[in-house]
């Protein structure tokens, strides 16, 4: 665990610091789909990403999810920072986005560090910035863009996220992200397609050429 905590936090965090980590955290891998925290939970530890990606999302009243952002390899969740300081349950759903690997670090820790370490310090102040930022974008997205804007938007996140052309998810798990219904979404990815943009083939999607 030393070894991928230092290629992925030591140009961020103290040597000393990289040594408390590696003895307080759980290494954990989880596959594709995992659900790592639900809403209503309380949070007993804060996730330092060493691969893959996590998708954060929030849910209504009516129990309809909408994508918030994405963790990916050198990030924490603000929104679980949040929760870990204040003692309360989580408000967010935290699922992975692909196989991930990740240090599991307890939460009494955190206030601790805060004093001790002027990186972690910072470490935090900027997760809580890029968090915020990611937030007012999809806010900004809902407000402002068309849902086939968004859902362009949504496609070209998650192939850069993958890494890869193929995109593995249904039309109503799309729908689910994006806080629309499935027939809408079906409509705009077959739009796509006779563009050329994409290929639709069961429960997966090519990407050819997406503009925005």
């Amino acid at each position: 665990m030393l070894k991928e905590l230092q290629e992925k936090y030591g140009y961020i965090f103290e040597k000393e610091l990289i040594e408390e980590i590696n003895q307080v955290g759980t290494f954990k891998e989880v596959t594709e789909g995992m659900l790592l925290m639900d809403i209503g939970q309380y949070i007993r530890s804060m996730p330092l990403l060493i691969s893959g990606a996590i998708k954060i999302l929030r849910e209504d009243e009516e129990g309809d999810e909408l994508l918030l952002y994405y963790l990916e390899p050198g990030d924490t969740c603000a929104m679980t920072l949040t929760c870990c300081m204040g003692s309360a349950k989580s408000e967010i759903r935290a699922i992975a986005e692909t196989d991930t690997q990740l240090i599991m670090v307890p939460v009494q820790k955190m206030e601790e560090w805060t004093g001790k370490y002027r990186n972690w310090r910072n470490f935090v102040f900027e997760s809580y910035h890029t968090r915020l930022m990611e937030m007012l974008e999809t806010i900004d997205s809902i407000a402002f863009m068309n849902m086939d804007q968004r859902l362009l938007k949504y496609l070209k996140e998650k192939t850069r996220i993958g890494k890869e052309d193929m995109i593995n998810a249904t039309h109503q798990q799309i729908a689910y992200d994006l806080h629309t219904s499935r027939v809408v979404v079906s409509r705009l990815l077959k739009s796509l397609e006779k563009k050329g943009m994409i290929e639709l083939h069961r429960n997966s999607i090519k990407i050819i050429a997406l503009e925005v």
